[in-house]
């Protein structure tokens, strides 16, 4: 009995994040997953708020019509960059708790401070076109993604292929990376802590 319990705890401590959401390794156009392989295109948003309502329209329409040439596009839409909302509750919940009203304004200062920031750049957001490839020969890929990012384009959409760089840069937001860097690792771990550590 003890032996089983022992190697099923040696096997659920093998699986890391990298594991539990099914991501392999980086790959030639994207992501490799345990799905198959994810290319992303990075979108350029559009303002609709200085549209008139025939322009939002249009947009409407020109992506009905992009689903309708390629149905197998996904759309993700993520934050383009870091949230306080962590750092807000640890200080709503430190104001809370703390008695000298002094300390307690500077905690209040540092939440409305961290609210303005949050406000300014509640607005500020990426949108990605993601497809799935499965199984096919890299000369059919190349083929196949300079096709969709035509037919991207074409339906009035301004886009293009996310490099290596821009996914592992909205990986780390997505996953709450506190610091976003323009020199971010592969590898998020001891591998990668080994660049910081500092020689005695």
């Amino acid at each position: 009995m003890s032996g089983g319990f022992d190697n099923t705890m040696k096997k659920k401590s093998n699986n890391g994040t990298q594991q539990l959401i099914g991501i392999k390794s980086f790959s030639r156009n994207g992501l490799l997953t345990t799905h198959g392989e994810l290319v992303f295109y990075l979108v350029r948003p559009t303002n609709i708020s200085v549209l008139s309502q025939e322009s939002i329209t249009t947009k409407v329409r020109d992506l009905t019509q992009l689903f309708a040439v390629q149905p197998d596009l996904e759309i993700c839409c993520l934050d383009d960059c870091e949230c306080f909302e962590s750092n807000k509750e640890y200080l709503k919940s430190r104001i809370e708790e703390e008695n000298n009203p002094k300390i307690r304004a500077l905690l209040d200062k540092d939440h409305s401070f961290l609210d303005s920031i949050q406000l300014q750049m509640s607005t500020a957001r990426q949108f990605l076109f993601m497809i799935r490839l499965r199984n096919e020969s890299n000369e059919n890929n190349f083929a196949n993604l300079n096709r969709i990012e035509k037919a991207i384009n074409e339906q009035g959409f301004d886009a293009e292929r996310a490099d290596k760089n821009t996914i592992k840069r909205f990986l780390s937001i997505y996953f709450g990376r506190t610091i976003v860097t323009d020199d971010l690792p592969d590898i998020d771990g001891e591998i990668a802590v080994q660049k910081w550590i500092i020689p005695d």
